[in-house]
Parts: structure tokens; sequence; C-alpha cells
């Protein structure tokens, strides 16, 4: 079965300092919890060493994520670089004849297919360690959030329930005092 998501670097395995390079632009189709406006687009690099593969590139999007303070709903812009090193083992094809080189995919989650990578698994994984932590609309944490406000509480301060802490206080105080 052909994937259309594997990027095949067996020439590059096989013929250490030689590299490969591509534009990539994809939607992530197989991410149902990522909300992209724009598709993810950048670059990969690959070259071998001939003991490292070396991976590296740049992407950027644009998605939707909640604020950290409203749970609103907003735009951000996530750009991030790529720059991964795999293992490689055995001797290039091009400096033996009775051996080839071979990625080492010691990932818990599997990244290749013999030697092709599976480029979407790779965005994937980088796309969410780079997702902001705790994004904020443009009121920030400082500023008045009128959706904030509507999500707060409300002020219970003249509630039976709020005065438990200062029964508490005073019980601790008499208990000092005596």
């Amino acid at each position: 079965m052909r994937r259309d998501d594997l990027l095949d670097l067996n020439d590059v395995l096989q013929h250490p300092g030689r590299k490969l390079a591509v534009d990539i632009s994809t939607e992530l189709p197989e991410e149902e919890e990522l909300d992209l406006v724009l598709p993810l687009e950048g670059y990969l690099e690959a070259v071998s060493s001939g003991s490292l593969l070396l991976i590296t590139g740049e992407f950027k999007t644009r998605a939707v994520v909640e604020c950290a303070r409203c749970v609103g709903p907003l735009e951000q812009d996530i750009i991030f670089p790529i720059d991964e090193q795999f293992q490689v083992e055995g001797v290039p094809s091009s400096l033996s004849a009775q051996d080839f080189a071979r990625v080492v995919d010691d990932e818990p989650f599997p990244m290749f297919d013999g030697n092709s990578l599976m480029v979407e698994v790779l965005l994937r994984q980088t796309l969410w360690l780079n997702m902001p932590t705790q994004p904020l609309c443009s009121f920030g944490w400082d500023g008045p959030c009128p959706v904030a406000a509507q999500r707060a509480p409300e002020d219970n301060s003249n509630n039976e329930e709020s005065h438990d802490f200062d029964a508490l206080k005073e019980f601790k105080d008499e208990e000092n005092a005596g």
C-alpha cells in the first residue's frame, strides 16, 4: 500500500553527504484535535553522515486555540523549526555491496517505515510540542476581559458560606489567646 505522507530517504542514507530538500504542505487530516486555519507549510532537508540521519526544516501555520483566561477562541500563528537526529546502522550501499544503511527507529511511536520518513507523524509531534501553552486574547491577564467576567463565579461575599473561613479564623485566634 502506498502512503502519500512517506518521504523516501533511502538514497540519502546509501550516499552519505547527499542532501534531499522538499517543500511540504499538509492539513494534517488525521489530527482531529487541531483546528488549523491554514495548511501547515514548510520545508524539510535530510542528509546522512553515515552514522546519523539529520533532518532539519521550518514550518508555519495558523491555528485556533483557546485563551488561557477566558477560554474564548483565538487565532495564532505558529512557527517552529525542526532539528532531528536519528541513528543509522549498517554500511551505506555506496561503500559496500554486502550491506546497506537503515534508520534505527527507537521512538515510542514509529516515525519510519523502512527508510521512509512518515512526514505527518513528525510534523504532528513537533507541532504539538510548539503549540502555545497559555495563549491570551487581546485583554491579557491584567485587563478586564468581558468574556472572563461572564464566566467568573458570582461574588459570594454576602453568602453565609463565605463566613465559614471567618469563623475558623476567630476560633484559631481564641485558641492562640487561651
